[in-house]
């Protein structure tokens, strides 16, 4: 086998803490900016649905990245694998780079366009935000490209410390920016610039390292391949492509809300911040994912693929089952840390409780199977398969319930929720054949 359970362990517990980290510090800066007011959280929100994107379509290139080194590993084909990783860190910083410069010089022509109704007040905080954010763009790209290449040769310890680091650094100016220097908004978007651009330097100090099994050229000569860098985007484009159309799809459901309120509004942010902590264990497993099968399709073994998939979606399941447990007995002690009027806060916690069934049942199926598949380099389908699922079952169904129903902001929640039951269907019966074996 080519992972032990000792293996298993070793490469997720640290992914768990990561997510963890993550997560909490995207909790305490909505608690933090929330004693500004519901406009700040609303405005940090609006902003972080686009900032979301633009993280999307960067991780999905690392993943593009880290696929084909965990494949060149799976062939014991360390050179192609530091080949690999050169090429992967030199195209993500460079595409940061761009995207970054478009956020800055559009920032206004393409806030009024997606989130025009909204309340000046509103309006103004999501300027200052995304403003600020959009410099840490490629600090992001470096710093998720080499954490990347390190879950590729099983070692997530390194991104785990690091995610401490940045995490601290994050809170404390937080702290010091919101509380101390009553900055606002900003006080929130600085502190973040900051520790993406020291957690993006100590990577590429260790990514360097010879003693690496992956590892990049130690004088930063990258050179240019673009046969390698075609692989990369091979799996990287349509993986972002999809991550692109997911968070889009979330853009227009965002413009939706919008036109709901202010309590739709800030339930809605609450509940995602909350939401994404509902799920931890499934997306740091997730990412492990890519590790083991991407290893097992290197070496053409997709027994060990199937055995390792169907273990870790059992894994899943338990983690998801008791992290919602006990998120559903402390909810009212959550919700009491936001500064939130009483109807936002039922609304919120409607939408918890909802989300935590639905995650505990249908999420790793919905996006733990399609890992396996795009480990394997099964692109296509689950490219193809997520945006069709998403636009007819996601944006369409929340028109339908959240607007013509009148169910509002906990009808857009359901209607993602039938998103992964197609998605779920449709990746289930994929994984039970074979054609998404022998990719590679």
């Amino acid at each position: 086998m080519l992972f032990s359970n000792r293996d298993l362990k070793k490469l997720i517990l640290p992914l768990l803490v990561e997510q963890l980290l993550a997560v909490s510090v995207g909790m305490i800066d909505i608690i933090m900016v929330s004693s500004v007011g519901e406009t700040a959280v609303s405005g940090v929100s609006l902003v972080d649905t686009i900032g979301v994107l633009i993280i999307y379509m960067l991780s999905a290139l690392a993943t593009g990245g880290a696929v084909i080194s965990a494949q060149h590993l799976g062939r014991k084909d360390n050179d192609g694998a530091n080949m690999a990783a050169n090429q992967l860190l030199l195209s993500t910083t460079v595409l940061s780079i761009v995207i970054m410069a478009a956020a800055l010089l559009a920032r206004r022509p393409l806030l009024n366009l997606i989130f025009g109704n909204v309340e000046p007040a509103i309006m103004q905080d999501a300027l200052t935000y995304f403003q600020i954010t959009a410099l840490s763009y490629p600090f992001l790209a470096i710093y998720n490209s080499c954490a990347a290449l390190y879950r590729s040769m099983g070692n997530s310890k390194v991104s785990m410390k690091t995610s401490i680091l940045m995490n601290g650094i994050n809170i404390v100016g937080n702290a010091i920016c919101v509380y101390g220097l009553h900055m606002g908004v900003a006080g929130v978007a600085w502190p973040t610039l900051l520790s993406r651009a020291v957690a993006a330097l100590c990577m590429l100090l260790l990514i360097k390292n010879p003693q690496n099994t992956i590892h990049i050229d130690e004088h930063f000569r990258l050179g240019f391949h673009p046969a390698v860098i075609r692989k990369i985007f091979s799996i990287g484009i349509p993986n972002g492509l999809e991550n692109a159309m997911f968070q889009l799809g979330k853009i227009l459901v965002a413009s939706l809300i919008a036109t709901f309120g202010t309590t739709a509004i800030a339930a809605n942010a609450v509940s995602n911040t909350v939401a994404t902590f509902q799920i931890i264990p499934g997306s740091a497993i997730g990412l492990a994912v890519i590790t083991v099968v991407g290893q097992c399709a290197g070496a053409g073994d997709y027994q060990q693929a199937r055995h390792y998939t169907k273990k870790l979606l059992k894994v899943t399941h338990l983690g998801l089952l008791g992290l919602n447990l006990l998120i559903v007995l402390v909810m009212p002690f959550i919700l009491k840390l936001y500064s939130l009027s009483r109807a936002t806060g039922e609304l919120a916690r409607q939408i918890l409780v909802f989300h935590a069934v639905a995650c505990t049942v249908i999420w790793p199926s919905a996006f733990i199977l399609p890992n396996a598949l795009r480990a394997s380099s099964d692109i296509k389908f689950t490219m193809v398969t997520s945006i069709l699922s998403m636009w007819l079952c996601r944006i369409a169904m929340s028109y339908v319930l959240g607007k013509y129903l009148g169910l509002g902001v906990f009808g857009v929640w359901v209607a993602m929720v039938l998103d992964w039951v197609v998605r779920a269907i449709c990746f289930w019966v994929r994984y039970r054949g074979a054609k998404w074996q022998h990719q590679v």
